[in-house]
């Protein structure tokens, strides 16, 4: 692939273009924003991925989470669909509730979701009455599809500027999202639409090795 993100414009176009966008490099070379990142914003003063990915999130023109390995991901609109339906196996939440496969404390996180939807991942951690396991029940519901971040929130300084890494504004899925963006795509098994978002990949990136673009979508 031949991208060279300089500008938030670059970054949507490879996630339209590409469908699902990991931020940090995977085990498929050339797969992730950072290796495509102009390096006069990776880790600078200057606005770059880091200070993107909220707006991106919140005007909805993408879906920001931790979908490709437990690690982040940017998907489009029109991938995240397909990534749903096969995450989800399909099962909505309340399903998986109802046959007993949701963990405990996956279930508390997702409870207090659904009270307090958009809200900040630290006040979350506080609100749903544990912190034990937290991170891994968190990562369990976004590789799931069924938590997305909403936004990011900064602490500022005395001068008004934003500092720091930011804060995730967590939200269930299906509350955040569009009922379209989530049902199955014309009635599409999961396995189907696994084979077709493997297929996309590899005709962007026909170097890459099928076999690793399916472990790392799994």
């Amino acid at each position: 692939m031949d991208y060279f993100i300089s500008s938030r414009a670059d970054l949507e176009r490879m996630i339209d273009e590409v469908g699902i966008v990991p931020f940090f490099r995977t085990r498929v070379p050339g797969w992730s924003v950072e290796e495509h990142i102009d390096r006069r914003v990776w880790f600078t003063d200057q606005d770059g991925p880091w200070e993107w990915k909220g707006p991106l999130a919140f005007e909805k023109r993408c879906v920001y989470g931790k979908f490709i390995r437990n690690r982040t991901a940017f998907v489009s609109l029109e991938w995240f669909a397909e990534l749903a339906n096969w995450r989800r196996r399909g099962y909505s939440f309340e399903a998986r509730l109802d046959e007993g496969l949701v963990p405990y404390r996956d279930r508390l996180l997702m409870d207090y979701l659904c009270r307090y939807p958009c809200t900040l991942s630290r006040e979350v951690k506080q609100g749903c009455g544990f912190s034990e396991g937290y991170d891994g029940a968190l990562t369990r519901l976004e590789m799931q599809t069924y938590v997305v971040n909403a936004d990011f929130r900064y602490s500022v300084d005395k001068h008004g500027k934003p500092y720091g890494w930011g804060s995730s504004v967590l939200c269930a899925a299906d509350d955040w999202l569009d009922e379209a963006l989530l049902a199955a795509p014309e009635g599409r098994t999961p396995e189907q639409s696994f084979e077709r978002m493997v297929a996309h990949l590899r005709a962007v990136m026909p170097e890459a090795d099928e076999g690793t673009l399916r472990l790392e979508l799994k």
